[in-house]
This record gives C-alpha cells, sequence and structure tokens, in this order.
C-alpha cells in the first residue's frame, strides 16, 4: 500500500470507537490474497435503492409574488408545484399562513424519487407579520412527532414513512438592502429546526454589482445575528468536505433566476426569461446562480441533507422529547405489547 493509502486507513480507523478487549487492523491492497468481491456491496445498495426509492421533503417560504412555484418547477423541471398542478388556481393573498404539501414521483433513468413540496402561503403577505412563523415550526415538529412515535412503536414498520421536512429554501426579495425583520426572526428560530438554504429570489432585478453587494451584507447579516444556515461548518467531516462546503458558505444566499420557458440561444434550446435586453439563461452560472443552488440540493448534497435531518435535527428533537417527563408509553399508544395468558405485559 502507498504512504497516501496508509494514512488514510489510519485516519479511518480513529472513527471506529475503541472496545475494550477488541484489537482492530485494516487489511487492503496488496495485503489481499486475491479479489474478495467487497465493492460489490456498492451495487447491491444501488439496486435496492432503484426498486425501493427514496423520498426527499422540501419547504419554501417567502412572500407572495417571489416566484417559489416557478423556481420548484425549474429545479426538478417539472409541474411539481401546488400552484401548477392545482386546477383552475387562483392566486390570492391568505389571512394566515396555511400549509400545503403535495407529492409526485418523480423517476429519472430507473431511479425513482419521491418528492414532496410544502408551500407556506400567507407568509410575510400581512401588515402585522407578528409570530407568522409559528404555523411553520409547529408543522415541522408535528412530522418530527409523527416519526418518533412510528419508531417508538412495538411493531414497527420495515420501512418507516418520513415526512420529516430536509430542507427550507427561504426566499430573500431583491430589495438590495438587508434582512428584513421577519427574515432574521424567521431563520433565527427555525435555524436549528431545519436546513436552510436562503436564496435571492429574482435576482435579474438587481445590477452585477447590486447582488453582490447585498449577498455580502446579507452574510454579515447572519453572521450578527448568529443565524445557522446550509451547510453548517460544525458538521463538516472531512477536508474536502470542508473545503467544498466552504466554497459554497462564500456563495450564500445564491442568486437565483427561475422560469419554465424555452429559448433558442446560439441554435440550442435553453431555460430563460426573455427581455428587451436579451435572454437571461437560467442555468448560466454567468447569468445567476440558480445551477450551484441545484447542484446542492440535488446533485451533490441531497443525501447530506437527510442525514443532517435524521441524525442531528430529529435527534435533537428526539432526545429532547424523551427527556420531557410527559412523555409516557400510554400517550404514545404503544397499546400492542405481547400478551401471556391474557395477562398484558406492559401492566406488570
Amino acid at each position: 500500500m502507498s504512504k497516501l493509502e496508509v494514512e488514510n486507513l489510519r485516519k479511518e480507523l480513529e472513527l471506529y470507537p475503541s472496545v475494550p478487549g477488541l484489537q482492530m487492523n485494516f487489511v487492503g491492497g496488496a495485503d489481499l490474497f486475491g479479489y474478495v468481491g467487497i465493492e460489490a456491496v456498492l451495487d447491491q445498495m444501488r439496486m435496492k435503492t432503484m426498486k425501493a426509492g427514496f423520498e426527499f421533503n422540501i419547504m419554501v417560504v417567502g412572500q407572495s409574488g417571489l416566484g417559489k412555484s416557478t423556481l420548484v418547477n425549474t429545479l426538478f423541471k417539472s409541474k411539481i408545484s401546488r400552484k401548477s398542478c392545482t386546477p383552475n388556481y387562483e392566486e390570492k393573498i391568505c389571512k394566515t399562513v396555511k400549509l400545503h404539501a403535495v407529492s409526485h414521483v418523480i423517476e429519472e433513468k430507473g431511479v425513482k424519487m419521491k418528492l414532496t413540496v410544502v408551500d407556506t402561503p400567507g407568509f410575510g403577505d400581512q401588515i402585522n407579520n407578528e409570530n407568522c412563523w409559528e404555523p411553520i415550526v409547529k408543522y415541522i415538529n408535528e412530522q418530527y412527532e409523527k416519526f418518533l412515535r412510528e419508531e417508538l412503536n412495538v411493531n414497527r414498520k420495515r420501512r418507516i414513512p418520513d415526512s420529516r421536512v430536509h430542507c427550507c429554501i427561504y426566499f430573500l426579495p431583491a430589495t438590495g438592502h438587508r434582512l428584513r425583520p421577519i427574515d432574521v426572526e424567521f431563520m433565527k428560530r427555525l435555524g436549528k429546526m431545519v436546513s436552510i438554504v436562503p436564496v435571492i429570489a429574482k435576482a435579474d432585478t438587481l445590477t452585477v454589482e447590486e447582488r453582490q453587494e447585498f449577498k455580502e451584507q446579507i452574510r454579515k447579516d447572519l453572521d450578527a445575528n448568529g443565524i445557522c444556515v446550509y451547510p453548517q461548518e460544525e458538521f463538516d467531516e472531512d477536508p474536502d468536505e470542508r473545503l467544498l462546503n466552504h466554497r459554497i458558505r462564500e456563495s450564500i444566499p445564491f442568486a437565483v433566476v427561475g422560469t419554465d420557458q424555452e429559448h433558442q440561444v446560439n441554435g440550442n434550446k435553453v431555460l430563460g426569461r426573455k427581455t428587451k435586453w436579451g435572454i437571461i439563461e437560467v442555468e448560466n452560472v454567468a447569468h445567476c446562480e440558480f445551477a450551484n443552488l441545484r447542484d446542492l440540493l440535488i446533485r451533490s448534497h441531497l443525501q447530506d441533507l437527510k442525514d443532517v435531518t435524521h441524525n442531528i435535527l430529529y435527534e435533537n428533537y428526539r432526545v429532547r422529547r424523551l427527556n420531557e417527563s410527559n412523555i409516557t408509553f400510554s400517550e404514545l399508544e404503544l397499546s400492542s405489547w405481547p400478551t401471556e395468558n391474557g395477562t398484558d405485559k406492559s401492566q406488570l
């Protein structure tokens, strides 16, 4: 084995917890007598995932008119937003924040994904927006609670349905100034409950200079208010991941433009918005940062978003709930204990 491989194995060994009386060594490369076939487990995992599919739940939050539905449709290149798939949809301002979830199964090259988009109409649309985040906090906690109750059942399902929110895209209006009080309050309250990815909506309304100044001001406001957005620095696990996430953190918030219209540019069809000055190409990084957002959410960090939700955010909720004195077996309706001679063992 090369010195680099040995060093990498040594680092991996440090990740394993030490067990008294257990000796652990790594064997690999030239130390093996021949081909074992361990790497075939990756193909096994891929086949199982392709058969079963997977779930991804995304929430979009922002005031009306910021293009939330259009951006979600652009991300997944299909009509999946509530606005797009609701017959005779009428745009109206809600008096209160109401949450609506729409699910779709998207299949690409044999891989199935059940995508749930949670919309939050009414957020930030009132004259008095005090506590407008409370229905969103309640919804996120309800999904954690639903998963926890399923986990604590005696006869658990082999695969627990996952409705937990894996990512929240928070839409900031392109004001060119700084974060509004409602933006600060929302992200402070939800930053430790869900992975938040802030974006500047309709970024084509800003000049390049205005956009850059706005992004820098938002990052300063996030730091000044102690707001955690995804990807959090404390969750980086290795140097490569740290380097990639550092570049992402320097780009946040993403300045995005959404559209489902195609136009001809130099003989090629591109997604873009046509103006009297030309065509803004959505997937051209020289025009906006939509491609960076798409890569983060789907191509590079989708599984990490799910892992952070399950291993950190949900785990924090689970520990807190189980430590509360008011959570009991009877409350969780654990009534399916095995019986012996007609006696319920849970009563013994």
